[in-house]
C-alpha cells in the first residue's frame, strides 16, 4: 500500500518538474533578449545559444512528462484500491493513518 502512495506522490513531483522547466525557459528567453538589447552586434550568437539552451530545457520537460505517464500507468485503478481498503481491517487502516485517522476513529 505504501508503494502505491509513494508512486502517486512521485508522479506529482515529476509533473511538477514541468513547472520548473517553464520558469527556466522564461528566464533564459528574458536574459537573452536583455543581452541582445545591450549588445546588438552579438545578437546572432546570443540567439543561437538561447535556442540550444531552450532545446535542452524542453527535452527535460518531455522526459519528465514521459516518466510521469509511465508511472501513472503503474498505479492501480480506483476499483482495485477500494477492494484493498475493504479487505484491510479497520484498525490497521486507522493505525497507519496516524493523525489523519483520528476523526475516523470517532465514527
Amino acid at each position: 500500500m505504501i508503494y502505491f502512495a509513494l508512486l502517486a506522490v512521485t508522479v506529482g513531483f515529476v509533473a511538477f518538474a514541468a513547472l520548473g522547466c517553464g520558469i527556466g525557459q522564461g528566464r533564459v528567453a528574458g536574459s537573452a533578449v536583455e543581452a541582445m538589447a545591450r549588445q546588438p552586434a552579438m545578437a546572432r550568437k546570443i540567439q543561437l545559444n538561447m535556442l540550444i539552451g531552450l532545446a535542452l530545457i524542453e527535452s527535460l520537460t518531455i522526459y519528465s512528462l514521459m516518466i510521469s505517464f509511465i508511472l501513472m500507468g503503474r498505479l492501480p485503478t480506483t476499483k482495485d484500491v477500494l477492494e484493498i481498503l475493504k479487505q484491510t481491517p479497520k484498525q490497521e487502516l486507522l493505525s497507519s493513518a496516524g493523525e489523519f485517522g483520528r476523526p475516523l476513529a470517532k465514527n
